[in-house]
Formats: C-alpha cells, structure tokens, sequence
C-alpha cells in the first residue's frame, strides 16, 4: 500500500567506489557536480570521525515518526547510509543514541536525518557518522506512515536507493550511481590540482594574474 511499503533495493555502488570517494573532500565532489547538489546547510555532523562515505539505503518518513527508520536499520547491510527525508520537522527527535548504537553494531556506514536528532552530546562524542538538521529533547513516535527504498528528495537533492553518499564537515551530497565514475575522475583531477595549489602558495608561487583579468573583462575600474 503506498505509504506502507519496504521495498528491496535493486541496485547499489560497489564498495570499490565508496573507499575511492573516502579520499576526496566533499567540497572537490560538489564543484565538479557544478555546485548543484547540496543536502542543504541545515545537514551537519554530529559525531568526531573521518569522512561518512557509503550506499543509500532511503527512508521517507512522516516527520516526527521513525518506524520506518528502525525497519530501514535492521534490513541495511554493512556500510550502508540509512537516509531518512523526516521533511526537516525538529518538534521530535527521530534518532538517539540507543538507535545509533544499533546502527554501529551492525556495521552500517551512517545515518543522514533530514529532521531532528536528540542525545547530541553522546553522538558528538562518538565516531560513528551521524549527519541531522537540529536537535530537541522530545522523542519520536512510532506509528508510520513510511516508505524504505523509494525516491527522496532533502531540500532539492534527489536520491535514489543504492546512490552514492559522501559527507564531511562542509556538509553532505549525493552522487547518482549512473554517474559515479565521471564525477570521481573529475573530483580526483579537482583534488590534485588544487593539493598542487596549496604547495604553490605555501612556497610563495601563487598566481593571481587571473584576479585582474577577470576584473577588467567585467569592466571594473581600479584606481591606483
């Protein structure tokens, strides 16, 4: 019945791209992808570790209930990234630590909550990757409505089951699987060049003849 369905994903990103993408900054990620994908600047980390990388399994949920979430964690394999569209709601709390805890038994990659999370401070502790938009006290209910591998959208970035999910401190995105391939060669060659930058700059060789150019083709009148 639709708004009652736990469907099987059919496809996923191999684990060899997933430790690829654990070499690259999100930020390179994102400019290769035009900077048109984003989970919007409310998603942030809440826990100390290394870069969250992993396959979608997705969740839409009615905000404020997570009993599709739990069902989306116990049928998750190791490494996956349980992402749950709540609407980005914060009255309640979707996940805590017990949840959490859950997840990091079973060896799962992360959980992405576009709504809230409670228990901030064990999480933040914790090095298992949690990404949410707020934080309030009030716990969640456990009733439904929810999908589990269906399309989702947070705040205009789609993605679908399987996808490709990076995240680190500049925030999260989502790379489609068809697409893989292209956005990591771009983001590597992204990556060395600008490694090669930073050496420049800390060597005092750093070009900025482009600054002026760009202004005097924009017309700009500098004095002197």
């Amino acid at each position: 019945m639709l708004g009652f369905r736990v469907c099987k994903r059919k496809q996923s990103v191999s684990a060899d791209w997933v430790d690829k993408f654990r070499t690259l900054p999100v930020a390179n990620v994102s400019d290769v992808m035009s900077r048109m994908t984003a989970g919007g600047a409310p998603l942030r980390p809440f826990y100390t570790g290394p870069r969250m990388v992993g396959a979608a399994v997705t969740v839409k949920a009615r905000p404020g209930d997570n009993l599709m979430v739990h069902k989306a964690l116990d049928i998750a394999e190791p490494g996956d990234i349980v992402v749950v569209d709540a609407g980005g709601d914060l009255s309640n709390a979707i996940i805590g630590e017990l949840m959490v805890a859950h997840a990091a038994q079973r060896g799962l990659g992360g959980i992405v909550i576009f709504g809230a999370i409670r228990d901030s401070e064990e999480l933040l502790a914790g090095s298992f990757p949690v990404f949410a938009a707020g934080v309030t006290h009030r716990g969640p209910y456990k009733d439904g409505p929810g999908e589990v591998n269906v399309p989702i959208a947070i705040n205009g970035m789609v993605i679908e089951p399987g996808d490709l999910i990076c995240g680190d401190a500049d925030g999260l995105l989502s790379v489609p699987l068809a697409s893989v391939e292209t956005v990591f060669e771009a983001a590597s060659k992204k990556h060395a060049a600008e490694t090669k930058q930073m050496e420049n700059i800390k060597l005092g060789k750093n070009d900025r003849a482009w600054v002026d150019a760009s202004l005097a083709r924009l017309g700009c009148f500098i004095e002197v």
